[in-house]
């Protein structure tokens, strides 16, 4: 059997029973760490979800591309990256579009000056992962800075992969990290400061 899963490999033909056990085995235990890498670049829980959902319908797609023994995260990371871009762009050249019938219904309703916020929990989650005060110095960076910070120092990537998921050279990636680094320290400096640090 390993010896003809290789074979069908080699040749990039996937049965359906392969692809399905490549995708579970290779992809999903990866499922969380998609999440949180894409609602820090969204901010947005739906916004969050749906690209996940994007990015595992085209790993699905392309899993024929993907090499088996490689670093399976890190090539999520990069359609996940990518679905990202292409989807900022997309959005930044639409104009805004606001509900005037999702707007006008909350003002009258009885319940506008006493809205409830409901809790959601994976965001919670993600929030607590790092502290409130790192997380919103982190999410006020550029997405450029925000991701390498996320990637590296979150994640695990090596400066290697790093290269691979943002399509960028090394060097590049040592820069946009040491620069990032420094607007994060910027952020927390203050903070720092009030909890009794020495900057």
């Amino acid at each position: 059997m390993i010896v003809a899963m290789s074979e069908t490999l080699a040749n990039n033909e996937y049965t359906d029973d392969l692809r399905y056990e490549v995708f579970n085995r290779e992809f999903m235990p990866h499922i969380d760490s998609m999440y949180n890498f894409a609602f820090r670049l969204t901010m947005d829980e739906d916004d969050a979800n749906d690209l996940v959902q994007d990015t595992y319908l085209k790993a699905f797609r392309f899993i024929s591309s993907f090499e088996q023994g490689t670093n399976a995260k890190a090539w999520l990371f990069r359609i996940l990256k990518n679905s990202f871009i292409n989807d900022y762009r997309k959005k930044s050249k639409e104009p805004s579009k606001v509900d005037y019938q999702e707007v006008e219904t909350t003002y009258n309703s009885e319940e506008a000056s006493d809205t409830t916020y409901t809790v959601d929990l994976r965001a919670d989650a993600v929030q607590e992962l790092i502290g409130d005060e790192v997380a919103n110095a982190l999410n006020a960076l550029p997405v450029d800075f925000r991701t390498v910070i996320i990637l590296c120092d979150i994640e695990g990537f090596t400066y290697e992969e790093m290269a691979k998921i943002l399509d960028i050279p090394i060097g590049t990636v040592r820069s946009r990290l040491h620069r990032a680094r420094n607007l994060l320290k910027e952020k927390l400096r203050s903070y720092a400061s009030s909890m009794g640090y020495d900057s």
